[in-house]
């Protein structure tokens, strides 16, 4: 329900912007949310963005108290003398994304690679110790 509420959100939001009315500022849409995907196999989570037209040098990943962080920027492109906009829809700005690490994600061996917009982290996983149940007499 929240997810519906924040794209709608996001869409009320940003619909004035993203029609070009001649004004530089029209062309930003700001506080976007890249689509993200996660997914596990037997070694380690997976998580994948689309990062369109981002280069690695505009994304930071980072990883502290158990919750992996992805933020960065987007780019708009500018209006000049040549290339007028008729249009806006991609969206552009910072945002920034957080993900509660589950309790079996080894979060000192994190790895990341960003590949044709793609920004892909790799969460390796570790047994978790299992405790062991102790029986306790009632006196």
């Amino acid at each position: 329900m929240e997810a519906t509420q924040n794209r709608f959100n996001r869409f009320l939001g940003g619909f004035p912007n993203r029609i070009g009315s001649g004004e530089t500022h029209s062309l930003t849409v700001a506080d976007w949310s890249p689509e993200v995907d996660i997914s596990q196999d037997d070694h380690e989570y997976l998580l994948k963005a689309d990062l369109p037209e981002m280069k690695k040098d505009d994304v930071k990943v980072t990883v502290e108290g158990g919750v992996l962080c992805v933020s960065g920027q987007r780019k708009s492109e500018k209006e000049g003398q040549k290339r007028k906009f008729h249009r806006i829809e991609r969206s552009f700005g910072n945002f920034r994304r957080s993900f509660t690490l589950p309790e079996d994600a080894d979060s000192t061996k994190v790895t990341a690679d960003f590949r044709d917009g793609v920004l892909k982290v790799h969460l390796p996983t570790t047994a978790i110790a299992r405790s062991k149940a102790i029986e306790v007499k009632v006196a």
